[in-house]
């Protein structure tokens, strides 16, 4: 493999990247804050706060890769039941409604950031400032629309359709 399409490949899946290094933070504070807490008697009090922030990285990097990789919740089984043309139609439909869908949350992810940031609202132990932990959902939210057209125009189809098609 070349090195252009390695850092190509890297680049592409920097949404996974981020949730698997923040699930591994997360994975590891939490096994870690056990014996802390019952055999040393020494809980990490900034752990929840800490795992909120990952939590949440989690939900929203990854978001974006399960829209492009066709992963995405979705009810195929009633669209799959309707005539092919009807079936080209509701894809459309589909679409719009996600992309709006999208664009709203995108548009209302503003607001909310705007909130904190006039506010100065972090949390209360480790003092992380609520627009870091936040401030991905409006990168995830359009990530999720160039996501969510390159598995249209890719013709990427879930796991589920996949496995029926086989």
């Amino acid at each position: 493999m070349k090195q252009g399409s390695k850092l190509k490949n890297v680049l592409c899946n920097l949404d996974i990247v981020v949730a698997s290094v923040v699930l591994a933070i997360l994975i590891i504070l939490t096994f870690a804050g056990v014996p802390f807490r019952y055999v040393l008697n020494k809980p990490f009090t900034w752990l929840e706060e800490v795992q909120l922030a990952c939590m949440v990285w989690i939900v929203f990097a990854a978001a974006g890769a399960a829209f492009r990789s066709g992963n995405q919740v979705a009810i195929e089984m009633v669209v799959d039941m309707l005539p092919k043309k009807l079936q080209k139609v509701v894809e459309v439909l589909i679409s719009v409604i996600v992309v709006a869908v999208l664009g709203y949350l995108l548009y209302q992810s503003f607001g909310y950031l705007e909130i904190f940031v006039r506010s100065g609202r972090s949390t209360p132990m480790l003092k992380i400032p609520y627009v870091f932990i936040y401030g991905i959902a409006p990168v995830s939210y359009v990530l999720m629309v160039i996501s969510y057209f390159y598995a249209l125009f890719k013709g990427v189809k879930s796991e589920a359709k996949e496995a029926v098609e086989q």
